[in-house]
């Protein structure tokens, strides 16, 4: 069978049962209990190594419109949008030195966006810049946060190397308390939280960890005093040095190249492959992405969430391999639209997986040399498992000879640190440097972990309040008992693979919403009723991923393999379908949510 035919049934069920055996060499008992949080015992893991802290400055205590949590893309986008609505002063207050987010954290070697630059940037059209990079390079889409927040003038008020501690409704003033980890508490009108998907960096609970002599970091910390160098590499401090790197999802396929390039000796943990589609990655001009054209990049990114979305199109802007396979995406995303259903479909859909699969596992045989270690690297799970990666340097770094490859199925990842390196079965790994791609507790902020205490009409706490039947919303943005309070992420609302552009349309609703209570002298506040709709609407067609993800190989999707909870979380049409009922809403029903005010100030 070549990698463009279709599976016959007798390869397919050879196929599942090759996929349950690799699943179940990978599963562990403790699934997501095997990470630990870095705030946790290992403090240093998440420190900043890139602002050696602000310096001391007064304490705080004033009062703003709006106050913004987090200064990633989802809070530089909420405070740019509330300035295009008028509103004055827009606060945002970010644990990082400066605007970013993910990207300001995140600065490894090798750092790429692995969505189009053109649709992945925001607010190109509205800063008149063109990416350079069909892929931008971290430091791009860095700057580019910072050029937003310089634009909509955000930097005037903002709060940075500081994190929230609480916030507080004040029934008699209407207004919110915020404080803080460096002493301020300042009240503001509405609050957004935008604290993010990929905040929280996690590490594996090893046995020994904190007894390893030799040098330590997480990737989302990149400790360039210790290797020398910067995101292009040349990182002399590893020159001769024995480098282990955990991890082989999105953060190590772009990594590993890197380290190959400059380590003595590279050593690559890894548990279970990621899939590496083709890159391509190539500089652009204006005239390549039609730049220049009036809404010429909001054009481009709404052709791409079409797509990926499962919308029919009439031609594919992007055309890249997040396109070209966007029908196998359907598992991956809880909000993809699909109409037809049933055995016909899934059976078509698995035979296209399996194809699209056979595909990238004979690419790591075109490409890497050692057969042993080829087989190692080869995927073995459904495309939707994981989240798909893409790169052309990945697999030729495996052709060096201070490259090894150290599988760790069957011993269920490393099995303890030692003080001078790492044992995996029989056999021990001497080690300088140990460094951690191990990703990120996802959807894990400081509200939903618990960690940021909410707290709204008559002190009623939000997590209580919601309980164990979980979140109370309307559209995933406001919930009853919490005034003026609008949450940006993936809660109850849409989603898709380019996040940015989901984060830009809840920003541009969350601005409509304040403008609108702005207007009726209003507080924001949807009634029980109205968060019973919206549930209801959630359920009532949520899609039955859980026996797809019950059978993938462990990873975030599915809790490390114990499962994917199969919660109506997300609306059930589709991002784009999504997206156009916000819009509908504020036009129509936007009253529904606008609550007297009693009169104080």
């Amino acid at each position: 069978m070549t990698d463009t035919q279709q599976p016959r049934t007798d390869e397919l069920t050879a196929l599942r049962e090759r996929y349950r055996h690799e699943r179940e060499r990978r599963v562990r008992p403790d699934g997501a209990r095997q990470y630990l949080g870095t705030e946790a015992e290992f403090g240093y893991y998440a420190a900043d190594p890139y602002t050696r802290g602000t310096g001391e400055r007064e304490a705080v205590h004033d009062t703003v419109d709006v106050a913004v949590v987090g200064g990633g893309f989802g809070g530089i986008l909420a405070g740019a949008r509330m300035r295009q609505q008028g509103v004055e002063r827009v606060r945002v207050v970010e644990k990082g030195g400066d605007f970013g987010g993910t990207w300001y954290w995140n600065r490894y070697p090798g750092i790429h966006c692995d969505i189009e630059s053109h649709v992945y940037l925001p607010m190109l059209d509205e800063t008149g810049y063109v990416p350079e990079w069909k892929y931008a390079p971290g430091d791009e889409i860095r700057r580019h946060a910072v050029r937003i927040a310089q634009t909509f003038g955000l930097y005037r008020d903002a709060l940075f190397s500081t994190g929230v501690t609480s916030l507080t409704w004040d029934d008699a003033t209407e207004t919110w308390t915020v404080a803080t980890d460096r002493g301020d508490t300042f009240r503001a009108t509405y609050v957004v939280t935008a604290t993010g998907t990929l905040s929280e960096p996690k590490l594996p609970g090893l046995p020994g960890i904190e007894t390893f002599r030799g040098h330590t970091f997480h990737t989302s910390r990149w400790d360039y005093a210790y290797t020398g160098g910067t995101p292009d590499g040349g990182m002399t401090g590893l020159a001769g040095k024995r480098v282990g790197i955990v991890g082989t999802g999105a953060t190590g396929v772009q990594v590993i190249p890197k380290l190959a390039e400059d380590a003595g000796h590279v050593y690559v943990f890894q548990r279970t492959p990621s899939s590496v589609d083709v890159r391509a990655n190539r500089r652009t001009t204006a005239e390549d992405v039609g730049a220049g054209g009036e809404g010429w990049a909001r054009a481009r990114r709404e052709n791409f969430l079409s797509i990926v979305s499962g919308e029919s199109t009439d031609r594919d802007l992007v055309a890249d391999g997040w396109t070209s396979s966007a029908a196998l995406l359907e598992k991956l995303l809880p909000s993809f639209r699909r109409e037809e259903g049933g055995p016909a479909f899934e059976e078509a859909y698995e035979a296209a997986d399996a194809a699209k699969m056979n595909e990238l596992r004979a690419r790591v045989v075109q490409d890497v040399t050692d057969p042993e270690t080829a087989r190692k690297l080869q995927p073995w799970y459904r495309y939707a498992c994981k989240r798909p990666t893409f790169s052309d340097l990945y697999y030729p770094a495996f052709n060096r000879a201070n490259v090894s490859l150290v599988d760790t199925a069957d011993t269920h990842g490393i099995e303890r640190v030692t003080e001078h390196g790492v044992v995996v079965g029989d056999t021990a790994y001497e080690l300088d440097c140990l460094i951690f791609a191990t990703g990120f507790s996802v959807g894990v902020s400081g509200i939903f972990s618990g960690r940021l205490p909410v707290h709204g009409r008559g002190g009623a706490e939000l997590l209580p309040t919601w309980g164990r039947s979980g979140p109370r919303t309307l559209h995933g943005f406001t919930s009853n008992g919490f005034p003026n309070l609008i949450h940006l992420g993936s809660l109850q609302n849409a989603s898709s693979v380019n996040f940015s552009h989901v984060l830009d349309e809840q920003a541009v609703h969350a601005a409509a919403l304040v403008g609108a209570a702005e207007a009726a002298g209003a507080l924001i506040e949807p009634s029980p009723e109205a968060e019973d709709a919206w549930l209801a609407v959630l359920a009532k067609d949520a899609p039955d991923h859980e026996w797809f993800h019950a059978e993938c190989t462990p990873g975030y999707y599915n809790r490390e393999g114990l499962g994917r909870p199969n919660s109506a979380n997300a609306y059930p049409h589709g991002a784009v379908a999504f997206h156009e009922l916000l819009k509908q809403w504020r036009e129509t029903s936007v009253g529904e949510v606008l609550r007297a005010r009693t009169g104080a100030v």
